[in-house]
């Protein structure tokens, strides 16, 4: 059977994706931008693929995180 992926990581994902920032979903979500890196980075190890493109003060949707 397969392991599903970590819930917390999914919902950080899906709030840093839908504010297009962590800083956002941080906000969102009560804890600190740091925390949502960290989270997004779990999911990305756990799944094996980049699901966002970071830049300085912005995160944009790889073809992958699009999925």
């Amino acid at each position: 059977m397969r392991q599903l992926p970590p819930l917390n990581s999914l919902k950080t994902f899906e709030a840093s994706a839908r504010n297009r920032s962590f800083s956002g979903a941080a906000k969102e979500l009560f804890v600190t931008a740091s925390a949502v890196s960290h989270q997004v980075k779990m999911l990305e190890n756990f799944l094996g693929v980049e699901l966002f493109s970071r830049s300085k003060r912005k995160v944009t949707l790889t073809p992958q995180g699009e999925q």
